[in-house]
């Protein structure tokens, strides 16, 4: 299972700032934007998560591959126990430490082996400290990461001029590239049936969903209202997803139309940004974004405070609300950005956070028997 690297590898933001460390995954040059997550557990988890499509993924915490990877297996309903979609979703890999000799008892395969398998590149042995402050002060950022042979020498010159001619890696409709490309079936003997807007889905949305006897039907993001209407659904649950929700075509309408319909209508990250502009409202993109298992909100006009799992860069305008029928129903109470909408006839609501959590405390997992009792009446 011991696999070293002999790999060297640079990654260089636009701002033209170079580090360099050691190589995993395939040999080459990726784009990506560079984000930071301060999760201490959960690499599997995040890595597959279809809401880091076209970023490179920092993780704070000094050391991941300690436990290894686990094997794809089947558990509830068919999804894979211990990753949230089917392959490494980051566009690479950013890490002061990887642990090149895992131990427990689910290992299969190391980190490093799992990046190779699935030609996913990765850097190690840099100041990701350092490097989490630069992006905390300037702001998350186009970057190349470079994966060479020890003893190759990396043209650090052309590296910093093609970072600085990218554009944002987010900026587009990369829900496209992520939701389902078909309608797939979960429990059809369920009590209510979910249709699932997959916009990039985590398989804990539908685990969390399976758990409450739900039968889902999971569609392409771009479904029209009248074959979702065909479905006969009891509420429509939108997913999070990658990318810049005002780039997300068609949905919207589809999301209009449901809450027109009276028909019960729950968001989760993505979904919370877009359920938001389907009424009216505007979103706008924090500097450095939301990605970590620790993220206080306060349910607002209460003094219940819950701890969260995030992944989000994107964010919906309080004060975009008015006149939409949407409240703000969360307050981040780090700074105060909002993390959930309701409806004042409670028909329709969002969260920014994640109440599925994987990785990440289950505070809000009482959010979807809310959504169950929504569909009940």
């Amino acid at each position: 299972m011991f696999e070293s690297t002999s790999k060297k590898a640079a990654l260089v933001l636009q701002d033209g700032t170079v580090y360099e460390g050691k190589g995993y995954g395939p040999l080459g040059t990726s784009e990506g934007e560079a984000v930071f997550c301060t999760g201490m557990a959960g690499y599997t988890e995040s890595m597959t998560d279809p809401s880091y499509h076209h970023q490179f993924l920092t993780f704070t915490y000094p050391l991941i591959g300690n436990y290894g990877v686990a094997r794809f297996l089947s558990g509830e309903s068919g999804l894979p126990a211990a990753f949230e979609s089917d392959a490494i979703r980051t566009r690479g890999i950013i890490a002061h430490e990887i642990c090149e000799r895992p131990h427990h008892w689910a290992c299969e395969r190391t980190l490093s082996h799992w990046l190779s398998d699935e030609g996913v590149p990765g850097i190690a042995g840099i100041d990701t400290r350092a490097l989490t402050k630069r992006l905390r002060e300037h702001g998350v950022m186009p970057s190349v990461l470079h994966v060479y042979e020890a003893g190759d020498l990396p043209d650090l010159d052309r590296l910093r001029a093609r970072a600085q001619r990218m554009r944002d890696p987010t900026d587009g409709n990369l829900v496209s590239e992520m939701s389902t490309p078909v309608t797939i079936e979960y429990n059809k003997g369920g009590a209510k049936t979910v249709v699932l807007l997959d916009c990039g889905t985590k398989y804990g949305i539908i685990r969390s969903l399976l758990r409450r006897n739900i039968h889902v039907v999971q569609v392409r993001y771009n479904t029209p209202l009248d074959a979702v209407e065909a479905l006969n659904p009891d509420g429509v649950l939108i997913s999070n997803g990658p990318g810049n929700p005002d780039k997300v075509d068609t949905v919207q309408d589809t999301i209009a139309g449901c809450v027109s319909a009276g028909i019960p209508t729950f968001g989760i990250c993505m979904g919370n940004q877009l359920v938001s502009l389907a009424l009216g409202g505007k979103t706008y993109k924090l500097r450095y974004g939301h990605r970590s298992q620790n993220q206080p909100c306060v349910e607002v006009g209460t003094k219940r405070c819950y701890i969260t799992s995030q992944n989000h860069g994107y964010v919906v305008d309080p004060a975009s609300l008015e006149g939409t029928g949407l409240d703000l129903w969360f307050s981040n109470a780090n700074d105060h950005s909002c993390e959930g909408v309701i409806s004042r006839t409670e028909q329709v609501c969002a969260v920014q956070f994640h109440p599925e959590a994987r990785p990440g405390p289950r505070d809000t997992d009482y959010l979807f028997d809310r959504f169950v009792g929504m569909m009940e009446g």
